[in-house]
C-alpha cells in the first residue's frame, strides 16, 4: 500500500498506477454530483448542450454538503460526507466519458464502473463514512454552486480541496475491486463454515 497527494486535474497515468488499498489525498478542485446532478447532465449532454464544469481531470464526490450563506455569494462549508455510490452505477460509461479521473463515495460500485474504470482510466476512491466533520476540514472553500434549485444535497458543488482524505482505492484501473475481493472472502467462510448437507 502507498499513499499518494494528487492534485486536480488528475491524469490518467497517475490513475492507472494506483492499486486498490492506496491511500490518496486531493487537492485542487473536486465537484460534488448525486442523482439528480447525474441526470441533469445527461440530460443536457443529450440536447447537445454544455456542462456548467469542465470535467476532463476532475475528481467527483457522491456527497450534499451542508453549508450555510453567509453572504449573497459566499458559503461556508459545515459538513460533508460520502453518499452510497451504487445508485450512480447508470452513469458509469458517462463519467468514463467525460474524462473524470476519481470517483469518490462510499460502499463501493458494481461491474459496468470496474469495467469504465479499466476502460477509461479513472479510480474509485472510499471516503470514510461517519466521519463528514473531519473530511470538510480538507475543504478551503466553496467556489461554485449549481443548480441550486434541486436542493442542497442534489445540487452541484465546486469545492476547493486542501489534503482532501483520507481516501482509499475501492476499485482501480486494473479490475480490482477490494468491495468484490471482501464478498467472494466473506462467501468462502460462509461456505467453509456452513457446508452443504
Amino acid at each position: 500500500m502507498s499513499e499518494y497527494v494528487l492534485s486536480t486535474p488528475l491524469c490518467e497515468t497517475d490513475m492507472r498506477r494506483l492499486k486498490i488499498g492506496d491511500v490518496v489525498y486531493l487537492t485542487g478542485d473536486i465537484y460534488t454530483a448525486r442523482d439528480m446532478a447525474h441526470l441533469k447532465i445527461k440530460s443536457l449532454l443529450k440536447e447537445g448542450k454544455p456542462l456548467p464544469h469542465d470535467l476532463a481531470g476532475a475528481a467527483v464526490f457522491h456527497a450534499g454538503p451542508v453549508a450555510m450563506k453567509q453572504d449573497d455569494e459566499t458559503w461556508k462549508l459545515n459538513v460533508i460526507g460520502p453518499t452510497t455510490s451504487i445508485r450512480m452505477e447508470p452513469y458509469a460509461e458517462m463519467v468514463g466519458r467525460l474524462g473524470v479521473r476519481a470517483v469518490i463515495g462510499k460502499g463501493g460500485m458494481a461491474e459496468d464502473t470496474l469495467n469504465a474504470c479499466r476502460k477509461y482510466g479513472y479510480v474509485y476512491l472510499q471516503a470514510a463514512p461517519g466521519c463528514a466533520a473531519k473530511l470538510a476540514r480538507g475543504i478551503e472553500k466553496i467556489d461554485s454552486v449549481t443548480w441550486l434549485e434541486m436542493g442542497m444535497p442534489e445540487a452541484m458543488w465546486g469545492l476547493k480541496a486542501n489534503r482532501f482524505g483520507p481516501l482509499v482505492v475501492g476499485m482501480d484501473t486494473h479490475g480490482n475491486s477490494i468491495y468484490k475481493n471482501l464478498y467472494s472472502s466473506a462467501l468462502e467462510k460462509v461456505n467453509a463454515w456452513y457446508p452443504a448437507c
